[in-house]
């Protein structure tokens, strides 16, 4: 009953900017994991960034510096602040809202549809 939706993609110039969102519906209560992810066609997903226990923050090296994420708990809202675009970081984006045990086991997960972002010349 879950549901995750993102929007903000599009298509961008090197550079540019844009600004992602996930909304949230549903009982995401207990959720110890917030992150997005992101697939080029031919390539892994992998993990963009993400916010932990405590609001703990890790971002993948390649976009440090560049990208923000961020949440609004009240609003059941979570954002990605991308700035300088590269096209390299042309992918479907997607949101996550998880729970992991104290061991580490996966609880529950939720995925959003995604969002494509091309970034292009």
């Amino acid at each position: 009953q879950v549901q995750l939706v993102e929007s903000g993609g599009g298509l961008v110039q090197p550079g540019g900017s844009l600004r992602l969102s996930c909304a949230a519906s549903g009982s995401i209560s207990g959720a110890n994991n917030m992150g997005w992810y992101r697939q080029a066609p031919g390539k892994q997903r992998e993990l963009v960034a993400n916010i932990a226990q405590g609001g703990y923050t890790n971002y993948a090296d390649s976009v440090k510096g560049r990208f923000t994420i961020s949440r609004d708990s009240p609003k059941n809202m979570m954002y990605l602040q991308m700035n300088n675009l590269k096209p390299e970081d042309t992918a479907v984006y997607h949101c996550n809202v998880a729970r992991y045990d104290t061991l580490g086991y996966r609880v529950f997960s939720y995925w959003g549809q995604g969002t494509q972002v091309t970034v292009s010349s």
